[in-house]
């Protein structure tokens, strides 16, 4: 019996429901059976107080045709930022990088940074930059096929496109490091790299720019000729596309279904749901957490 009421109690339940559960299952039941009855128990209280304050709250609610006193500030501040360019982060586009993507690593599709750079036209984004290593303005060869190479032209004339320089130095050409212009561009500006690459090599140099790649880093796919970056780019627990393109977050995250036992739940790290409680903390199970309370 004091076993079992000192294990719900490291869970954090109150001891007189412990005492009423252990009364009502006697002390010979399962601690599993002992658990499923303090959650039950919880659930209903919580399910009651819920309840209690939204039949309490619907009294309060004023009448009458007026919906933008009854929206949610959330839906105002996105009606009000949404189209703000301000808000939208600069975009700095890996044209190699997308171009080879859009030709399946066999020719460089200046097609497929024309799709890019529309993608982020119709979102609303104003700071966009393209970089190209400048020979890439140079006659298409076999071993070098290019398509569709007057894009890059009309980009650089709407001051999208910055060509990387090159020159040749006794007939062998000397080509400047795109890479290093990219993340450069993107870090001074606060903004969104996208590639397919996770520069390595760059992260290496200087730790900040390690720590902004992993943040800052969009992917992508071409589905034929269509762009599509992911809707979660930082993973399942991250921000929306859309937010993680802002400067400041105007959508509130609704996609993360919350855990249904809340802080009792017992499956620490493995939980599949999501607890709001465990956001800065690392992910520990029910008996890690007991072991290390057992040594301190």
């Amino acid at each position: 019996y004091q076993a079992k009421m000192d294990f719900a109690l490291k869970l954090g339940y109150a001891g007189d429901q412990i005492q009423a559960v252990l009364n009502k299952l006697g002390a010979d039941a399962l601690i599993n059976d002992v658990l499923a009855e303090l959650v039950r128990l919880g659930n209903k209280s919580e399910s009651e107080g819920q309840s209690s304050t939204s039949s309490t709250a619907s009294t309060l609610v004023p009448r009458g045709p007026c919906p933008k006193e009854i929206a949610s500030p959330e839906l105002s501040l996105e009606d009000e930022v949404v189209d703000n360019s301000d808000n939208l982060r600069p975009i700095v586009i890996d044209g190699s990088n997308v171009a080879m993507s859009h030709g399946n690593k066999e020719g460089f599709s200046c097609r497929g940074i024309q799709l890019a750079v529309d993608w982020f036209l119709e979102k609303g984004h104003k700071d966009i930059t393209v970089f190209v290593p400048a020979w890439r303005k140079e006659q298409s060869r076999p071993d070098a096929p290019i398509t569709d190479q007057e894009i890059l032209r009309k980009l650089e004339k709407e001051k999208i496109l910055v060509f990387t320089p090159s020159r040749r130095v006794q007939g062998r050409r000397v080509v400047c490091y795109d890479d290093r212009f990219i993340v450069k561009l993107a870090f001074d500006s606060d903004g969104i790299i996208v590639s397919n690459d996770n520069y390595r090599d760059l992260q290496n140099e200087k730790p900040e720019w390690k720590k902004f790649i992993e943040e800052r880093l969009l992917m992508y796919s071409f589905v034929n000729d269509k762009f599509m970056p992911p809707d979660d780019p930082l993973g399942r627990h991250g921000p929306s596309l859309e937010n993680f393109l802002r400067k400041r977050p105007v959508i509130p995250e609704h996609k993360k279904q919350p855990c249904p036992y809340g802080k009792k739940c017992t499956y620490g790290h493995k939980c599949k749901y999501y607890h709001p409680e465990r956001a800065n903390q690392p992910q520990r199970s029910v008996a890690d957490e007991l072991r290390i309370s057992a040594k301190l």
